[in-house]
């Protein structure tokens, strides 16, 4: 993608088309890291490339894995049956929470030293859950600048698991995902996490689940909050299923079904479907609570404009928990809908790319929307009168969010044009973003 400090677009009144989605994120590096530590070569098809996966890629590589890129997004990864070649490794990271804390938890069980940090802001993003619930189990990790947060060092350290392992459940589902991916590297005997408080975003630790059973590890989850992992009875834990199809992105997907109810449509996405893993998948039935038409295949959704006689959405009041990445969508679609969105359960958006609360807030002000923030919560309402609306002059900005960019694209179907500031941030996570969404808006 060229780089560009900012690009106008709209107003636009329609969107119609097909848009193949690019692999979801959270599938690939789930994928790319169970393939490391697995016994075997694996052949991943629709691996998302972008920033966040090069992240784990550019990982793995140093860490001795021959991770061989293809066209076609094929990726080929020869792995290591669980123990990394390389003992001793500094880690750059970039902003990808879904490449450090897996791989965090997946070197605590590896007897070597490594450093892991990453950009500005993934210094200010938590990790303390994580790694309290690895030192539990022996792990020496230190953190080398704010406690809490990384930079970490991990030093060897004898793994010795004598109890329940537990972690927090509240601020961040990649904790209990980490320890689920690691511990049964060193599980002599069975293991039990047990999650302390809510666990949110749930539907993300089910995708986990399905990956790991896939690599042939089977959890058992007794109730809602515990985890058994069973006991290591082979050299080699994980093992490869040859070759694995990465989904298409369900949060990639949330923009351009919104575009279908937005634009008219029809617009149909395809790579998610009923047959999705994906939580993200629910969007769809939020949208459909908003009056969107919507239709459902093993492998597609289409969205054909509204069923209200107004043209418009409705305004929703709905619990986010499941679905936060998704939930960002909805909170631009609010512009097009009669009456007040609330959307609530996102208090994880303040600890995502940016401060998500606070930078939709704002933003959605410029253009004239009535907002409401708390601490997790949002609400959103259209502005009173097409003369309300607002094209400001300083652009939108995005605040090095991939997901404020393609959110606010949306914002292009109100009556002005609309600039948008650093566009390519877009590139964490569907690099092609803007072609794609130039292609099915008139």
């Amino acid at each position: 993608m060229s780089s560009f400090s900012s690009i106008q677009i709209g107003p636009f009144r329609q969107a119609h088309g097909e848009i193949v989605l690019p692999g979801s994120k959270s599938i690939s590096n789930r994928a790319l890291l169970l393939a490391a530590l697995s016994s075997g070569t694996t052949t991943l098809h629709n691996l998302l490339d972008a920033d966040d996966t090069q992240v784990m890629r550019n990982a793995l590589r140093q860490l001795g894995i021959l991770v061989a890129d293809q066209d076609h997004h094929i990726c080929i990864i020869e792995g290591c049956s669980g123990q990394f070649p390389v003992r001793e490794a500094d880690l750059w990271m970039g902003n990808a929470g879904t490449a450090i804390r897996p791989l965090t938890a997946a070197l605590a069980m590896q007897s070597g030293n490594y450093r892991l940090s990453g950009v500005a802001r993934m210094h200010e993003r938590p990790i303390r859950d994580l790694v309290d619930g690895l030192r539990q189990i022996g792990a020496e990790i230190t953190y080398e600048l704010q406690a809490g947060y990384p930079p970490i060092q991990i030093a060897t350290s004898q793994i010795n698991i004598q109890d329940i392992v537990k972690v927090r459940g509240d601020v961040s589902s990649q904790f209990l995902t980490a320890l689920l991916m690691a511990l049964p590297l060193v599980a002599k005997e069975p293991v039990r996490i047990e999650v302390i408080g809510e666990l949110i975003s749930r539907p993300y630790i089910e995708i986990t689940l399905k990956l790991m059973a896939r690599f042939g590890v089977l959890v058992d989850c007794p109730d809602a909050q515990s985890f058994v992992i069973p006991a290591n009875t082979s050299d080699a834990v994980y093992q490869s299923p040859g070759a694995m199809l990465v989904e298409g992105d369900a949060s990639s997907a949330s923009y351009f079904l919104a575009l279908g109810a937005i634009g008219r449509g029809p617009v149909r996405v395809l790579g998610v479907g009923s047959d999705s893993i994906q939580g993200d998948v629910a969007f769809a039935d939020a949208l459909a609570l908003m009056g969107a038409k919507i239709t459902t295949g093993d492998d597609w959704i289409e969205v054909a404009g509204v069923q209200n006689a107004s043209g418009k959405l409705n305004a929703i009041t709905i619990d986010c928990t499941e679905i936060p990445d998704a939930a960002m969508t909805l909170a631009v679609a609010a512009l097009f809908a009669e009456g007040k969105t609330r959307l609530n359960g996102i208090a994880s958006w303040r600890v995502k790319e940016t401060d998500r609360i606070a930078a939709m807030a704002k933003e959605l002000k410029k253009l004239g929307a009535i907002v409401e923030e708390g601490d997790d919560y949002i609400e959103v309402e259209a502005p009173k009168t097409l003369a309300d609306w607002r094209s400001p002059p300083e652009g939108i900005d995005t605040y090095d969010d991939h997901r404020m960019a393609m959110c606010f694209s949306l914002a292009a179907f109100g009556p002005n044009p609309l600039k948008i500031n650093e566009p390519d941030c877009v590139a964490k996570t569907f690099p092609t973003y803007f072609a794609e969404f130039a292609a099915v808006v008139s």
